[in-house]
């Protein structure tokens, strides 16, 4: 069994090798004029000196993290803490560094060549963030397996990548949504500009929060989600099965993933005229087949029953409904976002409350599917002639979990092709390239507005099922059976934790209502003093505006940060090991709801300014586009800063609470002890 554990960071080795085959393709892609790669060079530079500024920082709470684990639960704990840590700067770090130049190159393809060239080269800009992610996720947890074969130290892998990611996540999401919001209310509704207009001097900085927080940012969240799933299937696997059979189907169900994920990419082609959209799910879809089919002959010959097999489809059958759902209640094709581009004929305020409305109604379906999930999950893996056995069908919860998350690799390429049309079109606008250049990035990145909906529904509903397979482990490493919900400790710590996503939220999003308000009056300020900027004679200080936003960044990422670390501690150590277990289930309940109402509100708000933007309701530069250019920066901050985060934010308190769940079992509970 042995020399078949190979295989999982064999695979991972494969992602690395097709990452650096598409990376290799796209540097051979002609980047277009001088002007087009000036602007890129701008972008490039900001992104990567934004990224290892905010990874000095990180470094100093990462060096400490990994002295606490290694006197306190030990050193090769510690040690697989720092390799999951590096591995998701890795991530972060390759994955922008060609999307950062694949933006120019997709502008170019569709200028050159039209739709399918640039689709091509945004879509392989994305492959490389999405195979880097899966092959440092897999090829890491497989070498640590086979060489410890110790449940205990993957964890410290998967706190290493979930720590990261939410630094990476909320800094990067204060980044971007400070320079967006920043840019379109000074430039489009108080200066009547075009987005991307480049006398806007917040404009590069917008780019660059592209990059920073949905290309680096996204693949650090994708990673730990990634991470998580196949270290709670592990957790568990070795409970319930004997040997490392439990272990060896999530490893071979992840490897396939990453097989399929790669032959996916290979669907994505698109024809002149044709919805992309069409083509990223052609790609999606076909990936996940292969992953079923699969798993259907590794479940009954490594596990000896179909039964986990099942638990594998109620996985990937809940993530693509939950993306189904996402989309319908996120895209301008339906009836939700038409009726937020409708209430913008109103004004601001009934754009709003539509907004709001439409992301709370989207909670409703994924919730009940999620339940479904859970319950079928648990109930079918867990089957026996004389009842369920739980411990199986936890695992087969975990499974769910794997399954969903297991074609990440083409999941984060869709996503991460997003930003890079975005770019793509900031770059047509800012180099004036013709107008038909625009259409199809437009085009291109209306529908990458959807994929990243879609995109963070997996990660919300993986999150969900992800922490539920760790909570259970957490239960069995601290002994306990039940959650005694009439215990007054337990009770405290329901609360305290089903606070900690709202507080989370409020400081995040003030963070980038702080950041916003310091661009704004910067935009204002060089549009006073330098008259000549409207009129084309002077140039934007662009940096000034990227300083500001990387700035506010690295300043307001800390505080969230430690909340997921410091409070699960304080209270396991106060109040004893129920109480913290109570903290994680209220967490999770209203983490997985804020997180989709997040995401899904402002996915809403900005297609239905794009709604507009197409030309109904006056289209741009109308009341009624002003309007939703209003809701769309109120949903900026909701959709890619706070929503994305919340559900590393829950990940990661249920996987500190496991690493250091033996020490709060022996030690936890010291207020108790004063009475």
């Amino acid at each position: 069994m042995g020399g078949t554990l190979m295989i999982a960071p064999i695979a991972g080795v494969l992602a690395l090798l097709f990452a650096y085959y598409k990376a290799s393709s796209i540097n051979k892609v002609d980047p277009g004029t001088e002007r087009m790669k000036e602007i890129s060079s701008f972008i490039h530079e900001g992104a990567m000196a934004f990224l290892a500024r905010e990874y000095k920082s990180v470094g100093i709470f990462a060096i400490i993290l990994f002295v606490v684990l290694g006197f306190a639960i030990g050193w090769t704990t510690a040690l697989a803490y720092a390799i999951g840590s590096g591995f998701s700067v890795l991530a972060g770090y390759f994955g922008m560094t060609v999307a950062t130049k694949a933006n120019v190159r997709t502008a170019n393809a569709a200028k050159e060549f039209g739709m399918n060239k640039a689709l091509d080269v945004a879509f392989s800009g994305g492959s490389v963030m999405g195979m880097v992610v899966v092959g440092l996720g897999l090829s890491g947890l497989g070498a640590f397996w086979m060489i410890f074969k110790d449940a205990s130290v993957i964890t410290g892998f998967s706190l290493g990548a979930s720590s990261i990611a939410l630094f990476a996540r909320v800094g990067g999401g204060i980044y971007t949504k400070a320079a967006d919001v920043g840019a379109d209310l000074v430039g489009k509704v108080e200066s009547g500009i075009p987005e991307d207009d480049p006398r806007n001097p917040a404009v590069i900085a917008d780019n660059v929060g592209d990059n920073v927080g949905d290309v680096a940012g996204m693949g650090a969240d994708l990673f730990e989600s990634y991470v998580g799933a196949i270290v709670s299937a592990i957790t568990l696997g070795v409970i319930a099965f004997d040997g490392d059979k439990g272990v060896l189907f999530a490893l071979m169900v992840s490897a396939v993933g990453i097989l399929a994920s790669i032959i996916g990419t290979m669907f994505v082609k698109g024809k002149e005229g044709s919805n992309p959209q069409k083509a990223l799910n052609m790609g999606t879809y076909a990936s996940s087949a292969i992953v079923m089919v699969a798993s259907f002959f590794l479940s009954n010959s490594i596990l000896g029953s179909l039964l986990p097999f099942w638990a594998i489809v109620f996985g990937s059958a809940v993530g693509l409904i939950i993306a189904k759902i996402t989309e319908i209640y996120t895209s301008g094709d339906y009836k939700y976002v038409k009726e937020i581009a409708d209430q913008s004929e109103t004004g601001a305020a009934t754009t709003i409350i539509s907004g709001l409305s439409v992301g709370m109604r989207s909670t409703g379906y994924p919730m009940v599917v999620l339940a479904i999930g859970i319950i079928g999950a648990y109930m079918i893996a867990g089957y026996t002639p004389n009842g369920v056995d739980s411990i199986k069908g936890l695992y087969g919860i975990a499974l769910a979990a794997v399954g969903m998350l297991s074609t990440a690799g083409m999941t984060v390429a869709v996503d991460a092709y997003g930003p890079i049309s975005d770019n793509a079109g900031g770059i047509a606008e800012m180099c004036e390239l013709p107008h038909e250049v625009r259409e199809i990035t437009d085009k291109l990145d209306s529908v990458g507005n959807t994929t990243a909906a879609i995109g963070k529904g997996f990660a919300i509903g993986s999150a969900a099922l992800t922490a539920l397979a760790l909570f259970a482990s957490y239960t069995q490493s601290v002994g306990i059976t039940t959650i005694n919900l009439t215990d007054p400790m337990v009770i405290a710590g329901l609360f305290i934790g089903g606070m900690l996503p709202f507080l989370f939220s409020a400081i995040t999003m003030s963070a980038v209502g702080k950041a916003a308000f310091s661009m704004i009056e910067e935009v204002r300020r060089q549009f006073k003093e330098m008259p000549g900027i409207m009129e084309g004679k002077q140039k934007p200080d662009y940096r000034r505006c990227v300083d500001i936003s990387t700035a506010a960044a690295l300043r307001e990422m800390i505080v969230p940060g430690l909340l997921a670390v410091v409070v699960p501690l304080v209270v396991g150590f106060l109040l004893g090991a129920e109480a913290l277990g109570g903290l994680q289930a209220g967490a999770l309940v209203t983490g997985v709801l804020m997180a989709i109402f997040m995401s899904n509100a402002g996915g809403a708000w900005d297609n239905a300014k794009k709604y507009i933007e197409g030309g109904t309701h006056g289209g741009k530069g109308s009341d009624a586009h002003k309007a939703a250019v209003v809701g769309d920066t109120v949903g900026d901050p909701f959709k890619d800063t706070s929503g994305p985060s919340i559900n590393i934010l829950i990940k990661l308190m249920t996987v500190v609470s496991l690493v250091f769940g033996p020490m709060i079992a022996k030690f936890g509970g010291v207020l108790l002890s004063l009475f």
